[in-house]
């Protein structure tokens, strides 16, 4: 596909003899200004002339082809550029002949590895709303990544070890015979914990005999052993269920446990480098430097924290993956955490490839309308509960709007799920999100049904003409009216839209795009009759309407969201 801005920036830069011209060129925020403008005050220091000159100056000596540049204008120090329509047009439409559902994706990680550990649920504990922002959030990462070319490899970082399995095991200890695990484990397991939890505020003493628990754990103490393998196994189940309804996949459940016989070589390079200090009982490494608190390595009893196996993970996956990135997608409140660990790596010895590719990427938290929700008080809502939920209120508004439809239960779990994510993928992640069942389900706002109820008119319309017009018949100066020309504009961005999404890994940016693509699309379909007498010019809108239909499935796709073909 042509690259209308490389064009420009390689005319300009033969102008100006400048080469970061590229970097430079925008695409203005008032479509009346241009397709692209170069603001030339960023050329002023090197070009010794004020921007308004400079920019007089470029556009005097610039030669374009007419068919691909139609004008150029100066406007306070701005060099304001249009496109063509017409080649925007054909441009855009041949491609997605060419390209059809591989509109938009690019080479650019060819033989690079990226790992995104995420999810992460804790084992034991319910998988409740709480988790809903790692899963989407990493398994739309995961999708963004693999369409620009990388190796992904998902990881679901299971806590499955640590402090919280040690009071559970002494919870089971005392109470186990009184609840029914086998036929309700995660519930039952939570009481559990919120028992024994409530026992360790008031008794330090038995708080000391968790502690002391997990540390036979890490012994591998044969009784501790098995209860923890058990929790593992019937929590394992129960998350399945949730992860089929999300249609997530991982390439490795390898969680905290995986690590403990990982962990003594950690300890003993961060021995050898001297940093490894005692203080009040514990080894730490001092990061004052950083103006940071230390990083806690071996507790006082001995016993590891969640920093020691993530430093084990980030040695496992450097030498397991060869990593270019690894991605952790977890909330703000562990921001600290990963400075500290990320800043620990540093004295591994590892290549510096793999300690400068450690990111950490930070969400909101999830929030009910009466505010936080925390396991230890039980005050918590299961994800299950929820995704069933939303498929069950999109069931009753199916019945009542179209309770012919086929497919009914399908179509519901489509868009209820879809719903869900959309909504949590809908605002830059580092913002809080409060759950609100009226605006995620609304069939008219900017949300998942509606993006989903335009993909369906797309559909209906082209189940309407049964036949896709091949690109060779199409006369493309029939798409010049203003409505298919915006829409066609804002469709040769995509491949740029899903690169910014994985350079900031921000999601929203491609379910804002959506949006815009949908609300495009329905200004076309609103302003130009497409099925119609002239087949000539029936046949271009159908084409365009093929190509917003692929263009949107893909879209949603990136973003774990399936589309129905009828709602």
């Amino acid at each position: 596909m042509l690259d209308f801005k490389n064009i420009i920036a390689e005319e300009v830069k033969k102008v100006t003899n400048i080469d970061n011209i590229y970097e430079y060129i925008e695409v203005p925020a008032n479509k009346e200004m241009g397709d692209y403008s170069l603001p030339c005050f960023k050329l002023a220091r090197e070009l010794k002339k004020a921007p308004q000159m400079i920019a007089n100056d470029i556009k005097e000596q610039l030669k374009f082809e007419e068919e691909l540049i139609s004008k150029i204008e100066v406007v306070n120090g701005y060099l304001n550029f249009y496109i063509n329509p017409l080649a925007l047009v054909k441009t855009v439409l041949e491609e997605f002949s060419n390209k059809q559902s591989e509109f938009g994706n690019s080479n650019i990680g060819e033989n690079k590895t990226i790992v995104i550990d995420y999810s992460s649920p804790n084992i034991a504990k319910p998988f409740h709303i709480g988790h809903l922002r790692s899963t989407v959030i990493g398994n739309a990462l995961y999708n963004i990544y693999k369409f620009l070319g990388y190796n992904v490899i998902g990881i679901n970082h299971l806590g499955d070890y640590g402090t919280q399995f040690g009071k559970l095991i002494e919870g089971y200890k005392r109470w186990g015979k009184e609840y029914d695990i086998e036929s309700n484990p995660i519930d039952e397991l939570t009481k559990i914990y919120v028992r024994i939890n409530n026992l360790c505020k008031e008794d330090e003493s038995v708080l000391e005999e968790c502690r002391n628990n997990f540390k036979k754990l890490e012994d591998g103490d044969e009784y501790c052993t098995e209860l923890w393998q058990e929790f593992r196994k019937l929590s394992l189940k129960e998350f399945q269920r949730v992860y089929d309804l999300l249609d997530v996949h991982f390439d490795s459940l390898n969680g905290e446990a995986f690590y403990s016989d990982k962990m003594a070589e950690i300890v003993s390079i961060l021995e050898k480098t001297g940093k490894l200090v005692e203080s009040e009982g514990a080894r730490v490494i001092n990061l004052d430097e950083y103006d940071m608190p230390p990083c806690i390595i071996e507790k006082t009893n001995g016993s590891t924290t969640y920093a020691t196996r993530d430093l084990a993970a980030i040695m496992y996956r450097a030498r397991t993956y060869n990593f270019d990135k690894a991605i952790y997608v977890t909330s703000y409140e562990q921001i600290l955490h990963f400075k500290q660990v990320f800043e620990t790596a540093k004295l591994l010895g590892l290549d510096k490839k793999y300690t400068d590719g450690l990111i950490h990427v930070p969400f909101g938290m999830v929030q009910l309308k009466t505010g936080k929700m925390s396991t230890r008080e039980g005050n918590i809502i299961k994800l299950e509960d929820l995704l069933n939920e939303a498929i069950s209120r999109v069931s009753k508004v199916i019945e009542e709007k179209n309770s012919d439809l086929e497919n009914k239960e399908e179509v519901a779990k489509k868009v209820g799920i879809g719903a869900v994510i959309f909504n949590d993928l809908y605002n830059s992640r580092i913002k809080d999100e409060i759950f609100d069942w009226d605006t995620m389900l609304n069939f008219n706002g900017e949300t998942g049904p509606y993006l989903q109820y335009m993909y369906v008119r797309t559909n209906s319309i082209l189940e309407k003409v049964n036949k896709i017009p091949n690109i060779n018949t199409i006369n493309v100066e029939l798409l010049q009216d203003n409505a298919s020309v915006n829409l066609i504009k804002e469709m040769y961005n995509f491949g740029s839209i899903v690169k910014q999404a994985a350079d900031k890994n921000e999601p929203y940016i491609i379910s804002r795009y959506l949006i815009n693509i949908a609300q495009l699309f329905s200004s076309f379909y609103n302003e130009n009759k497409i099925i119609c007498d002239d087949k000539k010019m029936q046949e271009a809108r159908i084409y365009l309407t093929y190509c917003t239909n692929i263009l949107l499935k893909n879209g949603a796709g990136l973003l774990g969201i399936k589309m129905p073909d009828k709602m």
